[in-house]
């Protein structure tokens, strides 16, 4: 499906049918930030249900990691409402999981794989712990579920930055979060890890239900999977589906510049006449 317009009609269709059937689990009500200057955004309403797939796009300082915290428990709204799963957002809660940006560990880290997968069954828990055959169990079925077994017991400091990545998806899919916050998850990873971390993301969302909300400055990998894109520039936002907000007339918009939005050999490429306006290189947003 090279068509842009076709393929956002099909990604609108699963997220429309869910939509329709299930109770919200992210609900955001005129939410607004901001640090004592101008708001990083404002009068933000969004509700996502068990399942849906949320892309995040923007420059960089326009929020997206901001986000990403108010969702967390880490960052306070300026006003409006924020819920998961029917209840206010707080810090540690089992309901999330999150992947962040990868980012490698130093060689001497103390801490095999099995170890750091672990951390995701009962790192935010407290009092009683799982019992130790079947936190192992646990672990174990994780580790199969990301490819990982072969380096299970290495030290996470010699593996690689996708074997990393690898585990830090197990992690937060431990506790098979009602939600799950994807803090440009592919980043620094090579063609084959990304197209393992993707498959990973879109069985939780697909399989088990999750909401799943992706922070990228590359869409590519996991437009396939997206039902909706939330971009946020300038203070301002929008929401819709890929084929409703990555228009040449909307963009343009959002960034006050003009920003074209063109297909080139089967990609969608988007230009802007100046680049501190527009944070995309040509190459960066593409459909296969």
């Amino acid at each position: 499906m090279d068509d842009p317009q076709e393929r956002g009609a099909a990604v609108q269709g699963r997220g429309s049918s869910a939509a329709g059937t299930a109770d919200p689990v992210v609900r955001l009500d005129a939410a607004s930030i901001g640090f004592g200057g101008p708001m990083l955004w404002e009068g933000l309403d969004l509700e996502l249900v068990p399942g849906e797939f949320l892309a995040v796009l923007g420059p960089n300082g326009a929020g997206k990691s901001t986000f990403l915290k108010v969702l967390l428990g880490l960052a306070r709204l300026s006003s409006g409402s924020v819920e998961i799963g029917g209840a206010p957002v707080r810090r540690g809660s089992s309901r999330v999981g999150y992947i962040p940006q990868q980012q490698t560990m130093p060689e001497e880290t103390p801490l095999r794989a099995r170890d750091m997968v672990a951390l995701g069954l009962d790192g935010h828990r407290f009092g009683m712990r799982l019992h130790p055959r079947a936190l192992r169990r646990r672990v174990d079925e994780l580790l199969t579920a990301v490819g990982a077994t072969a380096y299970a017991d290495m030290p996470v400091g010699l593996l690689s930055g996708g074997e990393q990545q690898r585990l830090r998806t197990a992690q937060a899919l431990a506790s098979n979060p009602e939600v799950l916050l994807c803090d440009e998850p592919l980043h620094s990873l090579d063609l084959h890890h990304q197209q393992a971390v993707t498959e990973l993301i879109r069985r939780q969302a697909v399989d088990r239900g999750s909401a799943v909300i992706f922070v990228t400055h590359e869409i590519n990998p996991v437009i396939e999977h997206v039902d909706r894109v939330l971009y946020f520039a300038r203070g301002q936002h929008r929401i819709g589906t890929p084929a409703e907000v990555m228009r040449t007339e909307v963009l343009s918009e959002l960034y006050g510049s003009s920003v074209d939005v063109i297909e080139h050999k089967g990609r969608l490429v988007v230009m802007s006449a100046h680049d501190e306006s527009c944070h995309y290189h040509p190459e960066e947003l593409a459909l296969p």
